[in-house]
Order: C-alpha cells, then structure tokens, then sequence
C-alpha cells in the first residue's frame, strides 16, 4: 500500500510535511510506503537530514503550488503539475491508496470533483470531521465544510455517507445517526432541516434518532451528526477555540486533548470513488503524520466500496 502526501501543502510546508511524513513512514513500516509529491529540490535536502529513517520514502517530483489564496478551481485547472495536481492523477491511476493534504481546501474538494469524481448516485460529497465523545471514542460530522448550502436530499446522504463511515472505519456496529437543530421536536429547525427530517424517519440505511442540539455535539445521543457545510464549520472553529483557550490558561484535560486537530490530522473527503484527506492549514508534523495514518486507515477499512455498493441500491 502507498500513501501519498502533498508536500508543498500547509503553512509550515515543505519543512512541517516532511517532518510527518518520516514520522509516518516510521509508524507504518511493513504496512504502506509514504509517497512524498513536490519540489525534489526542495524536498530531498530535508529528507536527508533524517538520515537512514527517510530512506523508505519516495519522491515524485511536482513542479508546481497552489497557494492557499489562490481561485481553486481556476488554480487547479491551470497548475497542471501542482502537487495537488499530480497527488490526484496519482490516485485516480492506482499508482497510491490514498492522498492527503494540508494544502488549499478548495483546490482539493475541485480536484476530488476533476479527477476521481463523485460516486455515481452522490449529490454532493462532504467533509467528514471527527467529534470526540464523553464516554469514549469518536463519532463523525458530516459536513464540515464542503456545502454550506444544501438541500434536504443532500443532509439525507450526509447521514447514510457518515453511517458508513462509522461503522467501517470507527467500527460502531449501528452507528446513530442525528440532524442537527434548533430543537429535538421534529417541528424545530429551518425549512431544509425540517424536510431533511422527514427524508430521515423512512430511510432504512441509517438508525436515525431524531433530531439533536449543540449541546449533544460531545455526548452519545448520536455517532453521526449531520448538518449542512456552514454549521458544521462553525462548531467545530467554536470547538477548536475552546481547546486554544485552554492551553493558553495552561489547564490540561485529556478530553480536550482529543479536541486538538492534531489528534486526528485530517478529514476525509466522503462520497468520492477514492481515498483522500483535507489537514489544516496550520497542520504540525505530528498533524500531518496522523493524517497519513489516518490515510492508511480509510484504505484498508475499503470504505470506498462500501459507499459505492451502497449507492448501487
């Protein structure tokens, strides 16, 4: 198995990306090879500064950045050979498993759209985020940011895309599934919310338990929280602040701990017909190594094709 990593990706690359990548490659031996994709001239320098424990990785040249501020879809088109470019023709031929980046997030969710495309059947994909639980664990939120306008079709495979997520890849057998709103009744919530809801109480892929609060984000009313791309951005930056408060009035909590981005690394980009990753902009390289196994992960679970065959029916 190969896992890819956009090395030019991030506010601290190439140096930050490197770095987890080595870290990475340490953590998978035997299992992947870490694929590194950028400036030779830049990225081979600092690989041997690791010495012997960079040896395992490879190098694809990329002659090209697309820059965080840059027009994704404009940037992609015309950056052939841009790490992100060439990450996901890479991907697209089966030449990795899976490709991951700290990069520009637009620039991403285009080349997912370009080059290995939406399941057949997928109105939207989404990005999937990670939600540490009181009792222990993770659920998924679903989207986080990819739409942030939707229709009530689009919330409704946001949920089924989530359940699948959390049953193959976190291993909850019966994932539950909630819609995320102004109130439990069924009446709350906007016109999308409250249609989405209907779609929700009939479908028979996801055990859907109603609606759910904010104040449910951290407990075990649901594994699967679902809401459009604008609310789901919101909580988690509120829930990222909280965590930036903490450490800077120096008070450790191993809960909140789990609410660092580090933790987790990345989100994967659900309801595409391969594996692929978002990190954050910021992203350290122990953020960017746990998106790599986080890589490794998705790959192995053969989430893809459980979303695919699911989609069939």
């Amino acid at each position: 198995m190969k896992i890819a990593l956009d090395a030019m990706g991030g506010d601290f690359a190439p140096q930050a990306a490197v770095a987890g990548a080595v870290l990475a490659a340490q953590r998978l031996a035997g299992k992947a090879q870490v694929v590194l994709i950028g400036s030779e001239t830049e990225v081979r320098p600092l690989l041997q500064q690791y010495g012997p424990s960079a040896a395992a990785l490879e190098v694809v040249h990329a002659s090209q950045v697309i820059e965080m501020g840059e027009h994704p879809t404009k940037a992609y088109q015309q950056k052939k050979d841009s790490s992100i470019a060439v990450g996901y023709r890479m991907l697209h031929s089966g030449e990795v498993d899976a490709f991951c980046s700290a990069g520009n997030t637009g620039a991403m969710l285009v080349g997912a759209m370009f080059t290995v495309k939406a399941v057949p059947g997928v109105l939207r994909p989404a990005i999937a985020n990670f939600v540490p639980k009181l009792a222990g664990g993770y659920g998924i939120l679903v989207d986080a940011g990819a739409n942030a306008d939707c229709k009530p079709e689009m919330l409704e495979q946001f949920g089924e895309l989530g359940s699948l997520y959390a049953q193959y890849v976190l291993g909850i057998a019966r994932p539950k599934v909630g819609l995320m709103s102004l109130g439990e009744e069924e009446g709350k919530g906007a016109v999308v919310t409250q249609a989405a809801h209907q779609l929700f109480k009939v479908n028979p892929h996801v055990h859907f338990i109603g609606n759910i609060e904010g104040r449910d984000l951290f407990n075990d009313k649901a594994d699967v929280i679902v809401c459009d791309g604008y609310v789901g951005n919101v909580m988690l930056k509120m829930a990222e602040s909280m965590y930036d408060i903490m450490v800077t009035r120096n008070l450790n909590d191993e809960f909140f701990e789990k609410v660092n981005y580090e933790t987790i690394g990345g989100s994967p980009i659900l309801g595409i017909n391969d594996n692929a990753l978002i990190g954050h902009g910021v992203s350290t390289p122990l953020a960017i190594c746990n998106m790599i196994i986080q890589g490794y992960q998705m790959a192995q679970s053969g989430i893809v094709d459980q979303i695919k065959d699911s989609f069939k029916s």
